[in-house]
């Protein structure tokens, strides 16, 4: 997801560190007792222009004609109304009593003891009110939540809000609030329209250094496909130059006319980069609301599950069949899962996608002198939807109507809030791999730390059925039964008895139905684990009891 050290920070913070990378602040709210919050006005001050590309010595001011102060902008309600015209344009500083404080009690699986839950804690971070009496933030605000309640500007109260979605994708979550005294004197935020480079926004929220409303200012300056950090995927984002520091995720993002255009989660901390956040846009959240709306819950984002090749070469589209007025990427591999591999095949070369020609480098037209990953019109669509793929084999050109659903990895990238599978035979601990468990073993390093297999089925495997997952044993808890076995940690399992084993769940039922006399486990490496099936359930019901562990399977692989 980054390049060369540069790492995207996602927003939340951990209550034990204080530095400002992420974008949600942990701190309480005891800790920074600012009252008074600068805002950070955008436009240039007229004295200040008035020093601007002088040469020479400065002018000589008269005697008795000192300079007059200049007139503030008007106030209404206490608030900045209009600010000054900049060149013809009036600037709306947006409704802030909208932007609401959001407050979350988090509880995260422990990944690497499955059977409990690690200690508790406290979390803040932005959102605003939208249409429909509900308010919207970023998913990893709300992240593994027991409790969420939210501060409106200038109140008093925190209100308990309830979850109504989480779009781990695309890192949105959307709440309400039942307390009907909660919506009173609240307007809602209106959505405006992608915004142009160099367009001016500000970033409103509530950021670590006080406790009152702070405001930012920049311009857009990159449009392009993102990578989400915690999403793990890639979706269109905006890249701004305004300051997004830590408890500003979920805040809005406003334009010139008072419209929110997108949803700061996200920044970019290196020390050869400055002032670089990025922010959700408005197709991508319309897309997240108008999924709920339309289905009652989240239903992602669709991807094609193929990997393609660039057709840059002209020997390469010359043996490929290409005419010279042909352009395309080349399917490299496709994911035996997905509905599209019932039609494409590998080395079909993909020449449009609904009507839109690809180019070589896969990019497609999107704005006036702008291009973007063709990738981008697939995350326009909905999850079960219809899409036209033109493509060119065997120098013929075929045309197929693909039916899109989301992406399925054989690692999946996170966990969605669901507690860990596991299971338990004399002291061997059985689970299943997923990113968070290797960043629970291993550390924010993992891609660097963890056991190589497991870093090659994470970037190059795919699934070859709908429920295939990876299986290992996570951890041996030493006892009697398991001498010489202690070392195995993280290591695959391939088979049981000689049968191949496809998930967590078939693999419990296969051995707590088996009854012959020896239970023998293939693993990765060539090693194998014999253990005598009647001492070994036996010896299970006291290595339970010594390390205080409910039950030898989770409940989701119970009969």
């Amino acid at each position: 997801m980054a390049s060369e050290g540069k790492r995207k920070k996602r927003g939340r913070k951990s209550k034990t560190q204080t530095t400002l990378d992420p974008t949600t602040s942990t701190i309480n709210d005891e800790v920074f007792s600012v009252n008074n919050v600068e805002i950070v006005n955008s436009t240039t001050p007229t004295s200040a222009k008035k020093h601007e590309n002088r040469l020479g010595r400065p002018k000589k001011r008269p005697k008795h004609s000192p300079e007059k102060p200049e007139k503030p902008p008007p106030l209404i309600n206490g608030e900045i109304g209009v600010a000054p015209p900049v060149e013809g344009v009036t600037r709306v500083v947006p409704a802030m009593d909208a932007v609401v404080k959001v407050f979350c009690v988090h509880t995260e699986p422990n990944l690497s003891l499955p059977w409990q839950r690690k200690r508790q804690y406290s979390s803040s971070s932005s959102g605003f009110v939208i249409r429909g009496r509900r308010v919207l933030t970023n998913a990893h605000s709300v992240e593994h939540y027991t409790q969420v309640k939210l501060k409106k500007r200038g109140s008093d109260t925190k209100y308990l809000a309830t979850v109504l979605a989480i779009g781990t994708e695309c890192d949105i979550a959307l709440l309400t609030v039942n307390d009907d005294d909660f919506w009173e004197g609240v307007s809602p935020v209106e959505f405006g329209e992608l915004p142009s480079l160099q367009d001016a926004v500000t970033v409103v929220g509530y950021p670590i250094g006080g406790d009152t409303i702070s405001v930012t200012s920049g311009v857009v300056s990159r449009i392009e496909i993102l990578s989400y950090a915690h999403g793990s995927t890639e979706l269109l984002g905006l890249q701004i130059d305004a300051a997004i520091n830590s408890g500003n995720s979920g805040g809005p993002a406003f334009n010139d006319k008072g419209e929110c255009v997108g949803i700061a989660f996200q920044s970019l901390k290196h020390e050869d980069a400055e002032n670089i956040g990025y922010v959700i846009p408005t197709p991508v959240i319309k897309h997240f609301i108008q999924d709920y709306e339309k289905n009652g819950a989240y239903t992602g984002f669709p991807f094609l599950g193929i990997e393609w090749q660039k057709m840059e070469n002209p020997d390469m589209r010359v043996a490929m069949g290409m005419k010279s007025d042909q352009k395309g990427v080349r399917i490299r591999r496709i994911d035996p899962t997905a509905p599209e591999s019932e039609a494409l095949q590998p080395s079909d070369i993909i020449l449009s996608f609904d009507g839109v020609d690809i180019a070589n480098d896969g990019t497609v037209p999107f704005r006036h002198g702008e291009r973007i990953g063709f990738s981008y019109l697939i995350s326009q669509k909905y999850t079960g939807d219809n899409a036209v793929i033109k493509v060119l084999r065997n120098s013929k050109t075929l045309e197929f109507d693909i039916k899109l659903s989301t992406h399925r990895r054989l690692i999946p990238p996170h966990v969605k809030g669901k507690p860990p599978s596991y299971y338990i035979i004399a002291g061997f601990v059985f689970t299943t791999v997923s990113v968070p468990y290797l960043r629970s073993e291993y550390g924010k390093e993992y891609e660097f730390e963890a056991p190589v297999k497991l870093l090659d089925k994470l970037l190059h495997s795919m699934p070859q059925s709908p429920d295939e997952q990876i299986v290992v044993v996570s951890q041996v808890l030493v006892a009697d039964i398991n001498i010489g076995y202690e070392d195995i940690v993280n290591t695959q399992v391939v088979a049981f008895n000689g049968k191949p084993v496809k998930n967590l769940k078939s693999l419990a039922n296969m051995v707590e139905n088996f009854d012959d006399e020896f239970l023998k486990f293939d693993l990765e490496y060539e090693q194998i684990v014999v253990l005598r099936t009647k001492t070994a359930k036996e010896a299970t019901v006291d290595i339970l009891t010594t390390h205080g562990i409910p039950s030898a399977i989770s409940d989701d692989l119970k009969p």
